[in-house]
């Protein structure tokens, strides 16, 4: 080029002794260069220069010192962060501004959290007031608020059955017979002579048997 001639393509400015960048074959100057093709901050808005150290994320570009925690206002640079109603934040206050409490342990819930009575829980804090056992995907019941295991809620509360002795759970539907003071499986509910089923039957006792009415004709 003549000395004369060597201009920035946009603003017309003597390249002479100064940098410039090309495009397209274009000869142009670092600022227009900078104001037409180079990253803006999305927090300020001012163009990101070449050589400047930026952070990324999912299209949009800032300055290093301007990618903060909206809360804090600490920088995030490569931690995990949570992006929240279009705002940035570290995982500390993202934990103290939004997350959930446990309503046993009253930390933050971060993920895989249960609900029980509408109350949040961790996985690992949901657990049977018996034996301890998490209950997070298992069937359980509750006593005075109190969550149980089905096994334990069975040995803790359950009726036991006058014929085989075994817990009556009275969950998921279960039958059983209720006679006085005593209780029975629907199974178990049989004369004690001939094991016919008496469900839906008459029966009669003596002592502590119960009898279809044939066997009972014998008594």
């Amino acid at each position: 080029w003549h000395s004369e001639c060597f201009l920035c393509s946009k603003c017309s400015r003597s390249l002479v002794d100064r940098p410039f960048a090309t495009k397209n074959d274009l000869v142009i100057c670092t600022d227009c260069y900078c104001n037409e093709y180079s990253a803006k901050c999305h927090a300020c808005l001012s163009t990101i220069m070449p050589g400047t150290k930026k952070m990324e994320h999912k299209g949009n570009s800032w300055h290093e010192k301007c990618f903060v925690c909206n809360f804090c206002q600490e920088p995030i640079g490569t931690n995990s962060f949570v992006k929240k109603d279009g705002k940035n934040y570290c995982m500390s206050c993202y934990e103290k501004q939004f997350a959930l409490q446990c309503v046993h342990c009253m930390k933050p819930i971060t993920a895989g959290g249960v609900s029980y009575r509408d109350q949040p829980w961790h996985k690992e804090c949901f657990v049977c007031n018996g034996c301890k056992m998490q209950l997070a995907g298992q069937r359980f019941t509750s006593r005075d608020d109190l969550a149980y295991c089905l096994e334990c809620f069975c040995n803790l509360f359950a009726k036991t059955c006058a014929y085989c002795t075994t817990p009556i759970s009275g969950l998921g539907g279960s039958k059983y017979i209720s006679f006085e003071d005593r209780q029975w499986h629907n199974d178990c509910f049989n004369c004690q002579k001939c094991d016919v089923s008496l469900v839906g039957r008459g029966f009669l006792t003596f002592k502590q048997d119960i009898l279809c009415p044939d066997c009972g004709k014998d008594v």
